[in-house]
């Protein structure tokens, strides 16, 4: 039976490399083909923790590493995945608020079994997120108290919003660097008002 011309043309098509298809190396990411940089070291803690807990039947610790983990993969799928140490952090003070909140209400519901488990879970929470090493609240000052300065000198309006990008932004002091923005945005606010 001799291929038809759209046969033909179908095989040529199946049998050419497609150009978006890289050659996968040993660096990329399996799922996506990415050449991102390797996930940061408390995730990596976060996981080895969360075998260790499994293995000594750590109750307490496990349902905390599982509900993280779980939130970290919910936000792989989203507009904002957790690709960092910061990113993380922001995750971990979010579960530590919520703990306090669920705390608070127990107390008032007189509910002293649900206030110490949910006790347990932040003590663990806040180990992992003092674990995210962060610039200290000295140095981000400093380097506020430098981008305000050069803004003034330049005849620059002084608003939130422009020291901000000016400071974080593409080469601002801070650019780069591990630091929470709602601590930056605080400072700033501070030093504008001061």
């Amino acid at each position: 039976m001799v291929p038809t011309a759209s046969r033909r043309l179908a095989f040529r098509l199946l049998a050419r490399p497609l150009p978006h298809r890289l050659p996968i190396s040993l660096a990329t990411c399996p799922r996506c083909h990415s050449t991102e940089t390797a996930p940061s070291p408390v995730l990596s803690k976060l996981r080895e923790d969360l075998k260790t807990a499994m293995r000594a039947r750590d109750q307490v610790r496990l349902a905390v590493l599982r509900g993280v983990l779980a939130d970290i993969t919910n936000l792989s799928k989203t507009a904002s995945p957790v690709q960092d140490d910061l990113n993380l952090l922001a995750l971990l003070k979010k579960r530590i608020a919520s703990g306090k909140n669920s705390v608070q209400e127990f107390y008032e519901a007189d509910r002293k079994d649900l206030v110490f488990k949910e006790q347990e879970q932040l003590a663990i929470l806040e180990e992992y997120a003092s674990g995210v090493k962060t610039m200290g609240e000295t140095e981000i000052r400093d380097a506020v108290k430098a981008t305000v300065e050069s803004l003034r000198t330049e005849g620059k309006k002084l608003a939130l919003g422009d020291v901000m990008k000016r400071a974080i932004g593409p080469g601002g002091v801070l650019e780069g660097k591990p630091v929470e923005k709602p601590l930056v945005a605080r400072i700033i606010k501070e030093e504008l008002g001061a």
